[in-house]
């Protein structure tokens, strides 16, 4: 019987199918807008090790995504197809899935596709990861690349203070292009990814909106396709410039960085916070949480905190634990730069003065900071009696606005000659060579893949002198 027969019926049942039609019209329309549903940025492999990898995907609304995988350079015509179980996809989470990926063979290179409501969603550049190689013990450490760069602000007209665009032209977004054509095997974000605005600090909605907005940004994906990435976090996309612990939506900020990035941890259970440890190749990172717990720079007391007592205290132990022989401190601003006026470690003096004190009396070898924040890029060096040199690179903008103190720190006598950057740019550090011989490489590099500057740092160099050897 028809359900549009309707002057065939009586009269009485009119309500019920009047109802019942009304109800499949609907259903109707929410199954068009589930299939509609489509790729919005991404996907982005998040942290790799050798059994497993994790990867990030953002819809344009609601459904179910999972990833279907397969192990590349096999003798088999035909690879066999593994998927993810699949994640739902709901507007309290924007629509965000993430996946971890395994059992992997170690060293072994994927492909792999995403589907979002049984569609393959189509990307222009062959997507691939790769888990980390079983190299310990058996051979060297395996030469790879890392991407690094901070400050990445996202014009955004309607919300946007007046006057000359703080994110440049949008000719300078190709800076993400030059970057993935380094093809880098990690990229590690410096912090201030992006800019909370006025407008977007106060709520937890306009949280959420700056973070789809920029994530979303059409340039970005190519490099997003690339490599690995993993995060640090600065005050910018934590909350307020120059946030400090008190900031009301903290924990809100911190569930957003979480979903958006797909880190190797977040914190401790005990301890909140986005500070982890992350093991790549022959470098281990310690990425530090410089705004959670932090108190304001302009505090006036002596045993204030940029870190708190529990994470410094984590960092201390993790260095200690820490088997590889490059040890990468990645924290939002910078460490040794005792000429700048702005925010940095030097406005943390004890705190400071019991790190660096830290490495020298327990020993610790290659140690290199790697810090952002300052919108212009330079290599320090400071000099350690008795020890080797303490190596920085901080490495800014990438798409924000140029500092306008350059001229006076041009100069600072820490800064190894060459290496003072004042202009849009990413870095590089290339790890390569056999272990008596490992080096790495350092480059700067302009928005459109100029190089601008190279330095070598031999491994053997940042080793703690032993007794009756220089």
């Amino acid at each position: 019987m028809s359900l549009l027969s309707f002057s065939r019926q009586p009269t009485r049942f009119w309500p019920y199918r009047f109802w019942l039609l009304l109800m499949l019209i609907t259903y109707a329309a929410l199954a068009g807008h589930v299939m509609a549903s489509q790729l919005q940025a991404g996907p982005m492999v998040g942290a790799t090790a050798m059994r497993q990898a994790k990867i990030w995907v953002q819809a344009t609304g609601q459904g179910q995504a999972y990833i279907e995988y397969w192990e590349l350079g096999t003798a088999k015509m035909t690879p066999v197809r593994l998927k993810t179980a699949a994640v739902p996809l709901t507007e309290e989470t924007d629509f965000v899935a993430q996946f971890t990926v395994g059992l992997l063979e170690p060293g072994r290179t994927y492909g792999y596709r995403v589907m979002i409501n049984g569609k393959e969603q189509k990307v222009p550049q062959a997507l691939t990861f790769k888990a980390q190689a079983l190299w310990q013990w058996r051979t060297d450490a395996p030469d790879w690349k890392m991407a690094f760069g901070s400050c990445a602000f996202v014009n955004d007209t309607k919300y946007d203070r007046l006057g000359r665009p703080y994110g440049g032209a949008p000719e300078d977004k190709r800076i993400y292009a030059s970057m993935a054509g380094q093809a880098p095997d990690l990229t590690v974000w410096g912090g201030d990814y992006l800019y909370f605005r006025e407008v977007d600090e106060d709520s937890e909605l306009g949280l959420r909106y700056r973070w789809r907005y920029d994530r979303s940004t059409a340039e970005q994906q190519v490099l997003l396709r690339t490599g690995s990435h993993v995060s640090i976090w600065d005050d910018h996309e934590y909350g307020p410039n120059n946030g400090n612990s008190s900031y009301r939506l903290k924990g809100e900020a911190l569930a957003l960085f979480k979903r958006y990035w797909a880190n190797p941890s977040y914190g401790l259970p005990e301890l909140p916070g986005t500070f982890t440890t992350y093991r790549f190749n022959d470098a281990e990172l310690f990425m530090l949480d410089n705004r959670y717990y932090r108190d304001d720079d302009e505090l006036q007391a002596k045993d204030k905190t940029k870190l708190g007592a529990a994470q410094l205290r984590w960092l201390k132990n993790s260095l200690l634990m820490s088997v590889s022989p490059v040890k990468l401190i990645v924290a939002g601003s910078q460490v040794t730069n005792d000429a700048s006026t702005y925010d940095g470690w030097h406005n943390f003096p004890e705190e400071r003065a019991d790190i660096l004190k830290f490495l020298i009396d327990h020993k610790v070898n290659g140690v290199i900071f790697l810090t952002g924040d300052r919108h212009f890029t330079e290599l320090l060096k400071t000099e350690r009696s008795g020890t080797y040199p303490l190596y920085e690179l901080t490495c800014s903008p990438l798409l924000s606005g140029i500092a306008s103190v350059v001229e006076r720190e041009r100069g600072y006598k820490k800064v190894v000659e060459g290496t003072f950057v004042a202009q849009r740019n990413f870095c590089t550090l290339d790890f390569s060579g056999s272990k008596a011989e490992r080096k790495i490489t350092m480059r700067s590099f302009s928005n459109t893949g100029e190089k601008l500057w190279e330095r070598e740092l031999k491994l053997s160099e940042l080793q703690t002198p032993t007794a009756g050897k220089p």
